[in-house]
């Protein structure tokens, strides 16, 4: 899973960045392209690792993209580009003081970057749409589907309605390759003050849109810190939970994205599938191999097991059970594929 982090100048993106991956880096490098991976915080992987001392324990991971400097100028659209291979967007709008600045407009901000997302999506398709059309003149044969759902984009995107208010147009297969910036599911973060940690006023954006508040420059210093440091620092400042955890867990929901497990003595590993992802299609997150030998699915839940105590247990209760293909694989499954190839 991989998110980019993008916003007007100065609404501190490049702060929350590092708040989230803890990837602190001098000034000289703040222009450039940076990429932190960071492992998806889950109490049930401790658990199993814990149950079952496995020689490695490997969490579910999740990328955050900042891209460099180079498309910050006013309309430039090259600013879209680097972020359109990622799987969401988090757009971070200023909600904090600047010395000479005027003072901070979360709405106005983000009607701003929203409608250069709309722009950027609207010269792809126009773009397009006058290829197609010269193609049919030359008489070569016409993707009439294609055509047709560009042009629903280019009617949305004309009324300034981004395209992910329209799921069926985001996820349209024929549109995939386009990878219009406005269809990707976005959370927007309110980057406060230090000592505010409430939702600002800003009209009908948090019942619209994904919103989260994070004070981003305390963030950034609680990344820096010990273990210990951090703790004293969560109860100074009354954080309940440390911003990492806050939009990792709410990247996860944004994409719709649940965790399965598989245990042993070897290892014991979380994996990212889409809620509604087969038995079948999950084998082969693990390896393609596995999913064309796939013969079963032996199932137990993440609850199942932890109160049986054991997995013998577990089968002993009747709660492990055999699965087919077409199994819908839920959030906290732990599973053993059978396989032939």
């Amino acid at each position: 899973m991989k998110l980019g982090i993008t916003g007007l100048s100065g609404s501190g993106k490049t702060t929350v960045f590092e708040a989230l991956t803890q990837n602190i880096s001098d000034t000289a490098h703040r222009g450039e392209d940076r990429i932190g991976t960071i492992r998806v915080p889950d109490a049930r992987v401790d658990e199993l690792s814990a149950m079952y001392k496995p020689a490695k324990t490997i969490f579910a991971r999740v990328e955050y993209f900042l891209p460099g400097k180079s498309g910050e100028k006013k309309n430039d659209q090259n600013i879209w580009t680097p972020v359109r291979d990622c799987d969401a967007l988090i757009h971070v709008i200023r909600n904090f003081n600047i010395y000479g600045a005027e003072a901070p407009k979360p709405l106005e901000d983000f009607r701003t970057l929203e409608q250069e997302l709309v722009i950027a999506d609207l010269l792809v398709t126009e773009k397009r749409l006058e290829r197609l059309e010269l193609d049919k003149k030359r008489g070569k044969a016409g993707e009439p589907e294609e055509q047709s759902l560009l042009l629903r984009c280019k009617e949305s995107l004309d009324q300034e309605i981004p395209l992910r208010k329209d799921p069926e147009l985001a996820s349209a297969p024929q549109l995939r390759g386009f990878a219009f910036v406005s269809a990707k599911p976005m959370l927007v973060l309110l980057n406060n003050e230090d000592d505010d940690d409430v939702m600002p006023d800003a009209g009908a954006l948090a019942e619209q849109e994904n919103c989260m508040v994070i004070r981003g420059k305390l963030e950034q210093e609680l990344a820096q810190m010990s273990e210990e440091e951090a703790q004293d620092f969560l109860t100074e400042f009354e954080i309940t939970a440390s911003a990492t955890d806050r939009v990792v867990k709410a990247s996860y929901n944004l994409l719709g994205l649940i965790s399965f497990f598989t245990v042993g003595e070897d290892e014991v590993r979380a994996w990212t599938i889409r809620k509604g992802t087969p038995a079948l299609n999950a084998a082969g997150v693990i390896h393609t191999d596995i999913e064309k030998g796939f013969i079963r699915a032996e199932v137990v839940s993440y609850n199942d097991l932890m109160e049986a105590g054991t997995y013998a247990e577990a089968r002993k209760r009747g709660t492990v059970r055999l699965e087919g293909k077409t199994y819908e694989v839920q959030d906290g499954d732990i599973i053993n594929f059978r396989f032939n190839v």
